[in-house]
């Protein structure tokens, strides 16, 4: 396995001399999720922040319990539909970061060597990627979880087991031309980070320190978010082939 330097060296190379069209191709898509989100909550606010003010006038001449009452019966269906507004977001966004993530990816394998762009991160919305995506992260996140009732360890453990999934699933079909089934790459995952969960668990903390600044700094993040992706990429484009269960 590489070491972390070579890893980090490789994910600059991949973007050396094409900065300007990795930051547009990771922020773009964020805002524009971002902004729809952000629509799609004010929108559904309206009529519920209306109905609750029509709920607590009529209560103003009850008892405060039926005010709790009227209040929660307006409040939990406002809720729900932000929740799902959330889900539908994270969801598009994983489809948008894998679209990102398998750029970066060919890439590194030589595969890609003219400037990156906006176009690349929405390569995904298409068959068989956006309802695999969606499927693998939907049992990912699920199996995670499950892990983490147990206790946060093998939560964790369990996070960077299924952390190549995706790439599998890309791998997968482009190998192939077939549709990758969502548990196959979960399970081909967990054993190709057999050995090397610790390694990218210690590749993401020598980031914390830049995440921080890059953080307080905000611009900061336009060229730390593009040098993390890259470099998860390399790692996972260094992982022995005789480790490959696919």
């Amino acid at each position: 396995m590489k070491s972390r330097k070579e890893l980090k060296q490789e994910a600059k190379d991949a973007l050396s001399g094409r900065w300007g069209g990795a930051i547009l191709m990771t922020v773009v898509p964020g805002i524009i999720v971002a902004l729809i989100t952000w629509i799609l909550m004010a929108l559904t606010s309206v009529p519920f922040v209306f109905t609750s003010a029509v709920s607590e006038m009529i209560a103003d001449s009850s008892n405060s319990a039926e005010m709790s009452l009227a209040t929660f019966a307006t409040m939990a269906p406002m809720m729900g539909t932000y929740t799902l507004i959330t889900i539908a977001a994270s969801l598009i966004q994983i489809v948008l970061q894998s679209g990102v993530n398998f750029t970066y990816l060919d890439a590194l394998r030589g595969r890609r060597e003219e400037p990156y762009r906006v176009a690349d991160a929405f390569r995904c919305f298409r068959s068989p990627y956006l309802l695999g995506l969606i499927v693998v992260f939907i049992l990912v996140s699920i199996f995670s979880y499950l892990w983490t009732l147990l206790l946060i360890i093998p939560g964790i453990i369990k996070f960077y087991s299924y952390s190549q999934s995706y790439f599998i699933y890309y791998d997968i079909h482009e190998g192939t031309g077939e549709k990758p089934k969502a548990l196959e790459c979960i399970t081909a995952s967990r054993r190709l980070m057999d050995g090397y969960k610790w390694k990218l668990f210690i590749l993401d903390l020598s980031f914390i320190g830049w995440g921080i600044l890059a953080s307080i700094t905000v611009i900061g993040l336009l060229w730390f978010i593009p040098y993390y992706q890259a470099t998860r990429a390399a790692f996972y484009n260094a992982l022995p082939d005789e480790a490959v269960t696919f």
